[in-house]
C-alpha cells in the first residue's frame, strides 16, 4: 500500500507518518474507518474498552492510524456469511484500503470468547502470525503500537523490518513458547531470533529453538523502541521491584527501558458515554450544575434494583472491580464490613457490590450470617446496574493492592461518586487526598494495605458525607468538573501522539503534540 491518502482523510503536503495499533480486543472504531467499523465487538477487559477509545481519539485527532485485530467471526454483531461469501471479493478488495486489518485464522472464527485458556497460546500465534506476514506489508506501517503478551514477538519482528515500535504493557502476565512450537505455527522466529527474549542465554541457534522458552511479554519490552505502562507510578513500583508476583525478567527488562530513558506511563481513560450527562443505562441524567436532584432520583432507583432499604439520606459505598482476592482487596471489605454497618448505624449506611469473582459467595455468606439484608447487596456484575451504582453511590471502594491504572476511580467522580482508594500505582496516580476545605482533592486515599486502613478511608470519606451541605455540593461539583477534563482520551490520545513523535523523530499530525 502507499502512503496516499485514503478516501476519508484530505490530502495534506506531506504523507502523515502512519501508526498501526495492534490489539487482541477492541470494541468499537470511528465510522470513517471502514466499512466495518460500526459491526465489530470482540471484548475481553479494559484493553479492548482503552483501544477502541484510544483508536477513535487518535484518528479524531488527526493521525493516520489503522488497527489488526483477530477476525472474531462468531463475536461480530453481524453477519459475516454476507461479508465472507456473497461480499468477499469487493470487501477483501476495500478492506486494504481501508482502516481495519483483520486477522484471518479458523482459531478466530470457532471461538466465543476473547480469551479461552485452553487455546490463548495457539490464538496469540496466529494473530501475530497474521500481522508480521501479511498486515505489516500490507499497511505499510512508519511505527507499531502494540499491546501485552499476546502481540509481544510482533516488536521483535519489526525491529528486523526497521520499523520502530511502542509496547504498552496493560497487565503483567506473560506466557512462554519455544521457537521450535512458534515456527511449527508459522511464525518464522529465526528471522528475527536475535531480538527475542529467552529465560536461558542460548548457545546457538538450535539450542535457542528447542530447548529455551522465549518469554513473550519480555520480548515485547526487549524489543520495542519505547514502552510505556498505563501509570507512571505503577512503573516505578515495579523497576523497584515493590511488587513480588512481577517476575524478574520482566522488571529487568523494564529498569532497563527505564535507565535508557525509553520507558514512561501514560494513563488510560474512561470510555467517552461515562458520563452521567448521556448516560445510555441511566434514566435520569443530570450533571454538575443539577447532580444533587439527579442523584437522588438515581439512589432511589440503585436501591430499589438492588434490594437495599429506600432511604435518600443514607450514604452508599460501591463497590464495582472484579471481586478478585489477589488484587481487588476484598478481604479489607469483609474484615471490616459488620462492624462499619454497625459503628455506622446512625447513618444508615449502606453497600453496593456489583460484581463477579471468586469472593462474591464470601460477601454473600456475610449477609446471611449478620442479617445485613436492606444494608449490603451482593449483586452479580450487570453492565445496566453498575452505571446506576455509579450515579446513586455517593462513594466508590477501591482497595486494591496493586493497581497499573484502574478506570472505576476516574469514572465515579465524573458521577459524583467521590473515590475510596489504596494509595498504589494508577489509584495513586489519579486520586488525591480531599484537602480539609475542599478546595483540592477529589477522593479518599489510605498508604497502609490492611483493614484498618481501609477503615480509615472510610471514616475521613463519612465525615465529608456530613460535611455542610452547600460546602459538600461545591465539593462534588468540583470534582465532577475536573474529572470531566482530565480523564478523557483526548488527553490520552495526545500523549501517546507525543510519544509516536518522540520516537519517529517528525510529526505524526498536523499540530504538533511533542514537548
Amino acid at each position: 500500500m502507499s502512503n496516499a491518502p485514503t478516501n476519508d482523510e484530505k490530502p495534506t503536503s506531506e504523507p502523515k507518518s502512519r501508526i498501526l495499533v495492534v490489539t487482541p480486543e477492541i470494541t468499537y472504531l470511528p465510522s470513517g474507518m471502514g466499512n466495518l467499523a460500526q459491526r465489530l465487538s470482540a471484548k475481553a477487559g479494559g484493553m479492548a474498552d482503552v483501544s477502541a477509545s484510544l483508536v477513535k481519539a487518535l484518528y479524531d485527532q488527526g493521525a493516520d492510524v489503522h488497527v489488526a485485530l483477530p477476525n472474531y467471526r462468531n463475536m461480530f454483531n453481524t453477519d459475516m456469511k454476507e461479508i465472507f461469501d456473497r461480499q468477499y471479493e469487493r470487501v477483501s478488495d476495500a478492506l486494504p484500503d481501508k482502516r481495519i486489518h483483520l486477522a484471518e485464522d479458523r482459531v478466530f472464527y470457532r471461538r466465543s470468547k476473547v480469551y479461552d485458556v485452553a487455546e490463548n497460546h495457539t490464538t496469540a500465534l496466529a494473530f501475530q502470525r497474521e500481522v508480521i506476514n501479511n498486515i505489516i506489508p500490507r499497511v505499510k506501517p512508519d511505527l507499531i503500537h502494540c499491546n501485552d503478551w499476546m502481540t509481544g514477538l510482533i516488536p521483535a519482528a519489526a525491529k528486523r523490518l526497521g520499523i520502530p515500535s511502542l509496547f504498552t504493557c496493560h497487565n503483567i502476565h506473560s506466557e512462554r513458547l519455544t521457537m521450535a512450537y512458534m515456527e511449527e505455527k508459522g511464525i518464522d522466529a529465526a528471522d528475527f531470533w536475535e531480538y527475542l527474549y529467552f529465560t536461558e542465554q542460548p548457545d546457538s541457534y538450535d539450542h535457542a529453538r528447542n530447548d529455551i522458552p522465549v518469554d513473550l511479554l519480555a520480548t515485547g519490552i526487549f524489543a520495542a523502541d519505547h514502552v510505556n505502562s498505563v501509570s507512571t507510578s505503577f512503573l516505578y513500583e515495579v523497576v523497584e521491584g515493590r511488587h513480588e508476583f512481577v517476575p524478574d525478567a520482566i522488571k529487568n527488562e523494564l529498569a532497563n527501558k527505564v535507565y535508557a530513558g525509553c520507558a514512561s506511563g501514560i494513563l488510560n481513560a474512561p470510555d467517552e458515554y461515562l458520563k452521567p450527562e448521556s448516560d445510555p443505562f441511566l434514566e435520569h441524567h443530570y450533571n454538575a450544575d443539577t447532580f444533587v436532584k439527579g442523584k437522588a432520583m438515581n439512589k432511589a432507583k440503585l436501591q430499589a434494583a438492588s434490594g437495599l432499604a429506600i432511604d435518600p439520606d443514607a450514604p452508599i459505598l460501591f463497590w464495582p472491580s472484579r471481586l478478585d482476592p489477589m488484587q481487588k482487596g476484598c478481604q479489607l471489605l469483609a474484615d471490616i464490613m459488620y462492624d462499619t454497618i454497625a459503628d455506622y448505624a446512625h447513618l444508615n449506611l449502606q453497600v453496593v457490590i456489583v460484581a463477579s469473582g471468586s469472593f462474591s459467595q464470601h460477601f454473600k455468606d456475610i449477609v446471611a450470617l449478620h442479617e445485613l439484608e436492606g444494608k449490603v447487596a451482593v449483586c452479580d456484575f450487570d453492565e445496566s446496574l453498575s452505571h446506576l451504582a455509579y450515579a446513586g453511590s455517593d462513594f466508590m471502594l477501591m482497595p486494591s493492592r496493586f493497581e497499573p491504572c484502574g478506570l472505576p476511580q476516574m469514572v465515579a467522580p465524573k458521577y459524583g461518586s467521590i473515590s475510596i482508594v489504596h494509595d498504589t500505582g494508577g489509584l495513586h496516580d489519579t486520586v488525591w487526598h480531599m484537602h480539609h476545605d475542599g478546595k483540592l482533592g477529589n477522593g479518599f486515599r489510605f498508604e497502609h494495605y490492611s483493614p484498618s486502613g481501609l477503615r480509615w478511608a472510610i471514616d475521613e470519606a463519612l465525615k465529608f458525607y456530613q460535611w455542610d451541605p452547600a460546602i459538600k455540593q461545591k465539593t462534588i461539583r468540583r470534582v465532577m468538573r475536573e474529572s470531566a477534563l482530565m480523564f478523557n482520551h483526548e488527553n490520552t490520545a495526545a500523549a501517546y501522539i507525543q510519544r509516536y513523535e518522540k520516537i519517529l523523530g517528525r510529526e505524526v499530525v498536523d499540530t504538533p503534540y511533542n514537548q
